[in-house]
């Protein structure tokens, strides 16, 4: 190929696979210039705002969830699956699109099957120890099924990783912690706990944390409490709840300074966090969400194998979880530096330029 590739990325739904995909688009920039690159989602989703942020073109195909069970829709699906095939052809066509890059969600499905049909190749990357429906089928016949966790039950699956931002997979912890805690409003030389159920907010893990609020700092450590948008914890007055020790925040954009200042994080374990946390090589107790198909305590397994992190289940954090456990392993320096050191062994740093290196490849063969 002597023309500058054609690259086509689709996935979305959630940031879980927004991120990752912006991740490799950013890398391939890095590498190739002068590469084309777009990217396909479905309209009034997070990727419809959030690509064209990050400085990307992005087209639209219809979501046609595959039906479950008997109903209209189930009726109505082979021809509404057409019409989105037809439209996925389309874009690779027009864009003379040298391979399609996908990483999971409603859109991919048809735009597997279309690059199929094109003889267009496929390269995959799957974020999730439980790989969904999507990529499972779409990885038959793919140039390359890269995934983000060893052991994923997908067929002939290389482990590359988690592609994440760059500013996040090389942090350097000690030497940022300071400088990120006076960011945040915490006392730079205080031991720290983070807690945070992520940007949507995780109602028990709220309820958990508004029982101890007042224990934070008689017991030596501060807890900046990321509760997620619109979580906030107020008092009777309608006021924001404080405590000597206790910040809240609804939401924090630098996730960097969030992993740099914490000394411990108590945390969802989506696909992208658990990666993260290992890139740092931060202690974390994961508390998997408790709907779904299992895949969160999965993501979560091999750092709480290696003794890097602990796992709670959804129902078990309670306040008198936190009060038996919490603190003492906050104030254990020893058993922190291990947990890190064991995090930071499992991390996994360059898939960006992996699949960026992969993805130039099999466009050019």
């Amino acid at each position: 190929m002597t023309h500058a590739p054609t690259v086509v990325l689709a996935g979305g739904g959630t940031a879980g696979h927004i991120n990752p995909m912006l991740a490799i688009a950013r890398a391939i920039q890095d590498r190739e210039p002068e590469a084309r690159i777009l990217t396909v989602g479905t309209e009034n989703s997070m990727e419809a705002t959030l690509v064209p942020e990050a400085g990307f073109e992005i087209s639209f195909i219809p979501k046609v969830p595959f039906p479950r069970r008997p109903s209209l829709e189930a009726l109505k699906f082979p021809l509404r699956f057409r019409g989105s095939l037809k439209q996925a052809e389309s874009i690779l066509r027009d864009t003379k699109a040298d391979v399609l890059v996908g990483v999971g969600g409603y859109v991919c499905t048809p735009m597997y099957l279309a690059a199929h049909k094109l003889n267009i190749p496929v390269v995959i990357h799957e974020a999730n120890a439980k790989p969904g429906l999507a990529n499972k089928a779409g990885a038959r016949k793919a140039a390359l099924v890269a995934t983000a966790f060893p052991d994923t039950p997908i067929a002939g699956a290389r482990t590359v990783g988690m592609p994440m931002r760059q500013n996040i997979a090389f942090l350097n912890r000690p030497e940022a912690q300071k400088g990120s805690r006076e960011r945040l409003g915490l006392d730079p030389d205080r031991p720290t706990l983070v807690v945070t159920g992520g940007s949507l907010g995780a109602l028990n893990l709220n309820r958990a944390i508004s029982e101890i609020i007042d224990e934070v700092q008689p017991a030596g450590y501060q807890l900046l409490h990321i509760t997620g948008r619109d979580k906030a914890l107020k008092d009777a007055a309608g006021e924001l709840r404080q405590a000597p020790g206790y910040r809240q925040v609804e939401f924090v954009t630098s996730m960097e300074d969030v992993y740099a200042a914490a000394d411990l994080m108590i945390v969802r374990s989506g696909a992208a966090t658990v990666s993260e946390i290992a890139a740092v090589g931060l202690p974390a107790i994961f508390v998997p969400l408790p709907i779904g198909n299992g895949e969160q305590a999965l993501n979560a397994q091999s750092l709480v194998s290696a003794g890097a992190s602990i796992l709670v289940k959804d129902s078990d954090f309670t306040a008198s979880w936190f009060r038996a456990n919490v603190p003492a392993l906050l104030a254990d320096k020893a058993k922190l530096s291990d947990m890190a050191e064991k995090s930071y062994r499992h991390g996994i740093r360059d898939a960006s330029q992996v699949m960026a290196e992969e993805v130039l490849k099999a466009a050019r063969a």
